[in-house]
């Protein structure tokens, strides 16, 4: 059967990704849990290639989960060293490829060294218009909107602003990434079926796409078949299908 082919206005500008499922990976193995976090971060630079190959323009993934925090010191400690390492590695690669790389989350709490390499790589790489990759790391749907509110706040308390200028296009300009698209398609790995706490503020009309596949092992075919399901679907945006 042959690849459907999907007209460049049917396919999602913007994908999100809940990357879920290393531990679970690496169990069914009998490896340790880290080893399942090893492969799955190199399977994003696998993932951006097929992503720009498709035609899509954004990718956000869902690297690390303020949550997060509560799994073993082990585990945590290890997840930051790699994504140190993934930014050493990656940054040539994402300037060859007019990648421009974006992190949104909270820098507090990150390991310094972490914060250095997190401002060196979107440093060098803001310019860069291609394809828009963001990661989330230490990042939370609820905190973001919390951080937002504190910024009107202060606008307010300073004077600058009156709540009656507060509307929905004001406040999408506080958040982390001011231009950030709303995602078309939200993937998650892993079988779950919740979004936590990922893009809260973004995903009012998002279509959602859920495979139990689990991330070390998602691939171009998988990709694919949520692309495919996505351009088959009618989105309406709260109105009525035209009769």
């Amino acid at each position: 059967m042959g690849k459907f082919f999907i007209p460049s206005e049917k396919l999602p500008k913007h994908v999100a990704i809940i990357m879920d499922g290393n531990g679970r990976w690496a169990k069914k193995r009998g490896l340790p849990r880290i080893e399942g976090h090893r492969l799955g971060m190199r399977k994003i630079r696998e993932i951006v290639e097929i992503c720009q190959d498709e035609g899509i323009k954004v990718l956000t993934l869902y690297a690390f989960s303020q949550q997060n925090w509560n799994r073993p010191k082990n585990e945590v400690e290890f997840l930051m060293r790699r994504f140190e390492e993934y930014l050493d590695r990656e940054e040539k690669n994402l300037n060859k490829n007019n990648i421009c790389l974006r992190v949104i989350g909270r820098r507090d709490g990150l390991p310094e060294n972490l914060v250095k390499k997190i401002e060196k790589v979107v440093s060098s790489t803001q310019k860069n218009r291609s394809f828009f990759l963001n990661l989330a790391i230490n990042y939370g749907g609820q905190e973001e909107i919390i951080d937002g509110v504190r910024k009107v706040a202060y606008l307010i308390q300073k004077g600058e602003i009156s709540p009656e200028k507060i509307d929905i296009e004001f406040f999408k300009k506080l958040l982390y990434i001011p231009d950030l698209p709303y995602p078309d398609l939200l993937i998650r790995t892993g079988g779950e079926f919740r979004v936590s706490n990922f893009l809260l503020w973004y995903i009012a009309y998002t279509e959602f796409w859920i495979t139990d596949v689990l991330w070390p092992d998602f691939d171009r075919e998988h990709l694919r078949q949520a692309l495919e399901d996505f351009a088959r679907r009618e989105r309406r945006f709260g109105s009525i299908k035209e009769e």
